[in-house]
C-alpha cells in the first residue's frame, strides 16, 4: 500500500488531514514511546516548581547528559516556569515518572499561577539534593541532579508563533532506590517509567528483551 506524504505546513490544514483519514494531527505519534521528563526547579526566590515534559530523553553517556524541550508560553506570557528557572539558576533535576505516579504527574501539568509549589499542589514530597539546590520527588525511584550545560533556541512555529527551547543538562548526581535494582542490573518492570505516545496516551513497559550488537565489543 502506498504511504501517505504529508507537508509539515499541511499539518494544520484539518480538511487535508481528514481526506488522508487523520482526524487529528499525528506528529506527537510519530516518534514514540518518550520517556516523561518531571523536572524540578526552584525560583530564585525559593518557590519550588514541578512540571512533565515529554519530548525529552537522554541526550549522551559520558558525561551523562539528558535533555527537555519546554515549547509555547506560560498562561500569564513570557517564558513557562521550568524554562524561566533553568534559565535564573542553572539547575534542575530529571525525576523518572512512574505507573505509581502517574495521577501526580498529570496533575501537574496544570497551569497554575507562577508563585503554586507543584509539589504541595499535587501531594508529593520534596527530597532535598546534594549538589543542586532545586529539590527532588522523593517518591520517584530514579532522580537526575542536573547542571544545565547549554540552552538552544529551536525555530518557532511558522503558524503560531509559538516558541520551542532545548535544554541539556549535565548529570552531577543520581539518586536510585535500591528496590529496583535485580541481578546488579537497573530493572525497569520494577517501577514502570511512564512514556508518552501520541495525542493523550501514555505507556509503561512491556515485554522487555534483549539483543546483542553483532560484531566485535568495542
Amino acid at each position: 500500500m502506498e504511504r501517505l506524504f504529508i507537508e509539515p505546513r499541511d499539518l494544520a490544514d484539518a480538511d487535508k488531514l481528514a481526506a488522508m483519514g487523520l482526524r487529528h494531527n499525528p506528529v506527537t505519534a510519530l516518534v514514540v514511546p518518550r520517556p516523561i521528563a518531571w523536572i524540578s526547579t526552584i525560583t530564585s526566590e525559593g518557590i519550588a516548581n514541578l512540571a512533565p515534559f515529554s519530548f525529552s530523553g537522554m541526550a549522551c553517556q559520558s558525561p551523562p547528559m539528558v535533555m527537555f524541550c519546554a515549547n509555547a508560553s506560560h498562561a500569564e506570557g513570557g517564558d513557562k516556569d521550568t524554562l524561566r528557572n533553568v534559565r535564573q539558576n542553572g539547575e534542575f533535576v530529571f525525576n523518572v515518572a512512574t505507573w505509581e505516579l502517574r495521577e501526580q504527574m498529570n496533575r501537574s501539568s496544570s497551569m497554575v499561577d507562577r508563585h503554586i509549589d507543584e509539589f504541595d499542589l499535587v501531594g508529593v514530597t520534596k527530597a532535598p539534593s546534594r549538589a543542586i539546590r532545586p529539590p527532588r520527588v522523593a517518591e520517584s525511584p530514579l532522580s537526575l541532579e542536573c547542571k544545565v550545560a547549554t540552552i538552544v533556541e529551536l525555530p518557532a512555529c511558522p503558524v503560531s508563533g509559538q516558541r520551542n527551547t532545548a535544554t541539556f543538562g549535565e548529570v552531577v548526581g543520581i539518586h536510585i532506590d535500591p528496590d529496583i535494582i535485580h541481578d546488579g542490573r537497573i530493572d525497569s518492570g520494577r517501577y514502570r517509567p511512564l512514556a508518552r505516545l501520541g495525542y493523550l496516551d501514555y505507556a509503561t513497559c512491556g515485554d522487555i528483551f534483549e539483543m546483542h550488537r553483532p560484531g566485535p565489543r568495542r
